[in-house]
């Protein structure tokens, strides 16, 4: 089963997925980190996560690219943290997959490695960022960014058994 959770920053995404996990049973349980740790706020956040996840029994792999060539040990639940770092870390990294690839082949290949990381779980949960429904209209290469996001979150959802967006805490189904 794949469980797509989405909202916006600091609303309780990442908590709910957690909790999403704890409950899907006694299984080996994988948190596939995105987040490159480039600077002082970076490493904040991941410090934080890192105390939310204690005594969770959760083995991290970092994964900032490439998620089509994570490899689990075994058979369990994974929870992928976050999309939208993954889409940005493939788009401008200089290790990412559009560095030597047309930009517009991204969501598949993000598709791929969702798919591929789908066949070595029982479960699988991603966490991703709402992102450009703000409104406002930003430079072309962040708007290329939505853009691309919102492709992805649609391809995501369309594969998802279960879509969650939380919003100010309150997880709201609407898959």
């Amino acid at each position: 089963m794949i469980v797509l959770i989405t909202g916006g920053s600091g609303s309780g995404k990442s908590a709910f997925a957690e909790e999403t996990v704890m409950g899907l049973g006694a299984f080996p349980r994988y948190y596939i980190a995105t987040m490159d740790c480039l600077d002082v706020e970076t490493r904040q956040r991941i410090s934080r996560h890192r105390k939310m996840r204690e005594g969770k029994s959760f083995t991290t792999l970092e994964q900032p690219v490439h998620l089509e060539q994570c490899v689990l040990p075994q058979r369990g639940v994974a929870l992928v943290e976050c999309i939208s770092n993954l889409v940005a870390n493939e788009r401008y990294s200089p290790k990412g997959f559009a560095r030597e690839n047309p930009l517009g082949e991204l969501p598949a290949h993000l598709f791929q490695g969702i798919r591929k990381l789908a066949s070595q779980c029982e479960h699988l949960v991603i966490v991703s960022n709402e992102v450009g429904s703000d409104g406002i209209a930003y430079d072309d290469s962040t708007m290329e960014y939505i853009r691309i996001m919102g492709t992805v979150h649609a391809g995501l959802a369309m594969m998802a058994e279960e879509v969650y967006e939380v919003v100010y805490g309150i997880p709201l189904r609407t898959k």
